[in-house]
């Protein structure tokens, strides 16, 4: 039977690290917690738990995911954020899986949690996520912050785990507010970065797009109310990503 580690990033989760930690505890060996210096209660809930507690400058997400992947003890692997945890039914898969691993990574989907509501359609169900994985074969990549699991050979042989991520986004609309702004402020800096830039067709295309193929070809307007707030979000997001990308490709020419 292989040994599994539990890996974790953190910063200011009390309202929802104990879920994850219950959640993992009866199905890992170890759980590897990196935290960003939280200033609320997110190491005390840790500390009940015997957990592996780590506090590091945050690096940026995928940088910080990547970082807490070398601090596990074993080579197998289960990767949530602070804000997800196991349903019963992943749990049971990855337990069996424990007893007979035979592939590099196992996709599982995510189940996405809204100001009270679990969200069935658009672009957040299915939200399948590569999470338990052989970590010597795959590492964190994307473009932040939205990171992802990538195995290193396309050969590399995955497979698919019964059972959800349960995963508790925004509980309040503000809440969702700030964090587009947040989020889109740091994916305009790593476009920049990479050197994508951000023509007037974009900022009218790409918006538009996103929240056409959300609400209506992946069905989001089936979520009612929520539904809507998040589709015109995903059109927002992508709005000011290019609208904040043009204005740092502006303020460099000045």
């Amino acid at each position: 039977m292989i040994k599994l580690s539990g890996v974790i990033i953190t910063y200011n989760e009390e309202r929802n690290i104990e879920k994850c930690l219950q959640s993992l505890v009866p199905v890992v060996d170890e759980i590897v917690v990196v935290d960003s210096f939280s200033s609320d209660n997110t190491k005390s809930i840790c500390n009940k738990y015997n957990v592996k507690f780590i506090e590091q400058k945050f690096l940026g997400y995928i940088e910080q995911k990547n970082f807490a992947l070398s601090q596990a003890s074993n080579d197998y692997v289960v990767s949530l954020d602070g804000d997800e945890s196991l349903s019963e039914a992943l749990q049971e898969s990855i337990i069996s899986l424990k007893k007979n691993w035979k592939l590099d990574g196992y996709y599982s989907n995510r189940f996405n949690n809204f100001c009270g509501q679990w969200i069935k359609h658009s672009d957040w169900y299915p939200n399948k996520k590569l999470r338990v994985f052989d970590k010597r074969k795959a590492q964190w990549k994307g473009i932040n912050p939205h990171d992802n699991v990538v195995l290193h050979n396309s050969k590399d042989k995955t497979g698919y785990l019964k059972g959800d991520i349960l995963h508790l986004t925004y509980q309040t609309y503000s809440e969702f507010n700030l964090k587009t702004e947040h989020f889109s402020t740091i994916a305009a800096k790593a476009y920049y970065n990479l050197g994508k830039k951000a023509p007037l067709w974009k900022i009218l295309f790409n918006p538009t797009w996103a929240f056409f193929k959300a609400y209506f070809l992946r069905l989001g307007f089936l979520d009612g109310l929520n539904g809507f707030i998040i589709c015109v979000q995903t059109a927002n997001i992508t709005f000011l990503k290019y609208t904040k990308l043009r204005e740092l490709y502006r303020n460099e020419e000045k």
